[in-house]
């Protein structure tokens, strides 16, 4: 197999989707009232309008569309309901995020682009500029979905830059916080009985599109460990016994609001029982089979791989170039 030098040069080969950057989330800002506030009025902020879960986007035909960033009034008018949430700060200036829904979205675009969902223009963006669009959307997504306390019922007011909802209720306060939902990913490999070569095993899940064919993935439970999580899911989904597990990288998710712990795992099995009810086939496919399979976006292909802005596709490409190195 291929040397542990092979395989970092491998993982390092290929940016994963929304990590990158270099903006600072410089949290002791988040509390920085009078600051924030003098950011705005100096019209130093720019803001990242969230549309019903989409991102504002200025896309020309023959380029790389890229992210666009309300300034100046436009920038203030959106942050004027008090309820902007600070993302950090970029080159030197705050970034905030901001939710237009309420606005049609012909108003919200202010005339500077179209809103899009993130998962379609993500490839094209420059790095740090899907890490922000993507942690401007979980944040307005979360805020959106706790207006109320889940303890008392009572209304939720944004608190600390909108890292975190505080319960109105006098008799509850209780603080609410952003909370990740950890999800285990992992491209089981194995070597064939038949021929001896190296092999992965990818799945159709009853969600994909025809064709579409990927790693297996599944959430952390509660007093689980992440090995523990991969192990489980791969024996439930298709009927496989793993041994090695071991850790290759993570990806935020925020859609809307994972975040995905990758993994590589040795299968001590070989024969493939599909669930039946969230996959429905799953194949060992060779380095050949990979090389030959069609991109995400060719809906006629047998047999084609996930988005390249997935951890999924991190994980397979990392794997077949290991293979291909030798």
């Amino acid at each position: 197999m291929p040397s542990e030098k092979k395989r970092t040069a491998a993982m390092s080969e290929r940016m994963i989707g929304y990590t990158g950057g270099t903006f600072d989330r410089a949290g002791e800002r988040r509390v920085d009232d009078a600051w924030l506030a003098a950011e705005i009025a100096a019209g130093r902020v720019r803001v990242a309008p969230v549309w019903r879960d989409k991102n504002l986007i200025l896309a020309v035909a023959g380029a790389p569309a890229r992210a666009v960033f309300l300034e100046g009034e436009a920038a203030r008018a959106v942050l004027s309901g008090g309820e902007g949430i600070f993302l950090g700060i970029e080159a030197d200036r705050p970034v905030f995020a901001a939710d237009v829904s309420t606005y049609d979205e012909a108003v919200a675009a202010f005339g500077l682009g179209r809103y899009a969902e993130l998962r379609t223009v993500a490839v094209e963006l420059a790095a740090g500029e899907a890490s922000l669009l993507a942690t401007a959307r979980g944040l307005v997504h979360w805020h959106r979905m706790h207006r109320f306390c889940g303890s008392c019922g009572s209304p939720t007011a944004a608190r600390e830059a909108g890292h975190s909802r505080v319960c109105t209720n006098p008799d509850c306060g209780r603080s609410h916080y952003p909370r990740l939902d950890p999800a285990v990913i992992m491209l089981v490999e194995s070597v064939s009985p038949d021929d001896g070569l190296p092999r992965c095993l990818l799945a159709h899940n009853a969600r994909f599109a025809v064709g579409l064919y990927s790693t297996l993935a599944g959430f952390v439970e509660i007093g689980e460990t992440l090995e523990q999580a991969v192990r489980r899911e791969v024996r439930e989904e298709v009927g496989l016994t793993v041994g090695e597990v071991s850790y290759r990288a993570s990806q935020p998710w925020p859609f809307p609001s994972s975040v995905m712990l990758g993994f590589r795992a040795r299968a001590l099995t070989h024969d493939v029982v599909p669930d039946g009810d969230e996959v429905m086939d799953a194949r060992w496919l060779s380095a050949a089979d990979l090389a030959a399979a069609a991109e995400w976006e060719d809906e006629t292909a047998p047999l084609r791989l996930p988005r390249r802005d997935s951890i999924a596709r991190f994980l397979i490409d990392g794997w077949l170039r290991e293979i291909l190195a030798g």
